[in-house]
């Protein structure tokens, strides 16, 4: 756990590596080591995304200080990080606010979608900001993992910047005397990029890869994102049955879906004519938090 710090007193803000479990955001934490170098774990209560391996299981939870069922990403996302925090030689911090499924319940059955994209904050910007902020150690200088041809997403990330030149959440701070959540909008993050800056493309990072030590799933972020194309999810679907599973059972517990115009059932039972490989797909197919 980092020591609380006093930001007042120091000439400079600290600096963060959000890791996503992806080579990218592996490759930034090798190549610019950072004070902080921080991972966000999507967590879920349903026993049938049990995480086989339960001694790296108990790991996990050392690292996040609560239980750890399973997750709703590749598996092998949980070697990744550990593995990489070998390769870098430093410790990662490892953070998982409420699982997916209490998120949803605090949404009042509402799914996440194109219209409500609040996944991403509710699964990871806010338990990587609310254990900054209880560190004290807010605003932070945050780097993502934006290659050389994703200057779109970086100009996305920096229109959403304040006046002082931070971007801003919303995270909880405790309970009112009712109960009710307590929340405080903190200046969080001035991010950069220095995979743009130093014109990193995707092909520099699959080659540095190749030889190291490190596993990485074939695809990261949750295994039923609702931005990846049907046929992308239905690979998911052949790949992590249990998981998509999950995504199809949310939509016929709540009657909502991820998808206006199909449901994660119909996905998970179409039947295709060719046989998909992973060679078919690439990082546009994979869906991404935007982290």
């Amino acid at each position: 756990m980092l020591e609380k710090l006093n930001i007042s007193t120091m000439t400079d803000l600290l600096t963060v590596n959000s890791i996503s479990g992806g080579k990218t955001s592996a490759y930034l934490s090798s190549h610019y080591p950072a004070d902080i170098d921080i991972f966000s774990l999507v967590r879920t209560n349903d026993k049938s995304c049990l995480f086989k391996d339960r001694v790296l299981a108990s790991r996990v939870e050392q690292k996040i200080g609560k239980d750890f069922v399973g997750t709703l990403e590749d598996d092998k996302i949980i070697n990744t990080i550990f593995d990489l925090e070998q390769h870098i030689g430093r410790e990662i911090t490892w953070v998982s606010g409420k699982t997916f499924d209490e998120i949803i319940e605090d949404k009042h059955n509402y799914l996440p979608n194109k219209i409500a994209r609040y996944c991403t904050t509710e699964l990871k910007t806010i338990p990587i900001a609310k254990y900054l902020y209880n560190a004290g150690a807010n605003p932070v200088k945050m780097r993502f993992g934006y290659r050389a041809n994703e200057i779109k997403r970086a100009k996305s990330m920096d229109s959403k910047k304040n006046e002082f030149g931070f971007v801003e959440v919303k995270i909880p701070i405790g309970k009112h005397a009712n109960g009710n959540t307590k929340w405080k909008v903190i200046d969080y993050q001035s991010p950069e990029y220095p995979l743009i800056k130093d014109n990193i493309f995707r092909d520099n990072i699959h080659e540095y890869w190749l030889d190291k030590p490190v596993r990485f799933a074939k695809f990261n972020n949750c295994v039923g994102c609702w931005w990846r194309n049907e046929i992308m999810l239905k690979k998911m679907s052949e790949d992590h049955p249990n998981k998509m599973e999950w995504f199809a059972k949310m939509e016929e517990g709540t009657g909502n879906r991820f998808k206006s115009d199909i449901t994660y059932r119909k996905i998970i039972q179409h039947k295709l004519q060719m046989e998909l490989f992973d060679d078919d797909f690439n990082e546009c197919d994979s869906g991404y938090c935007g982290i």
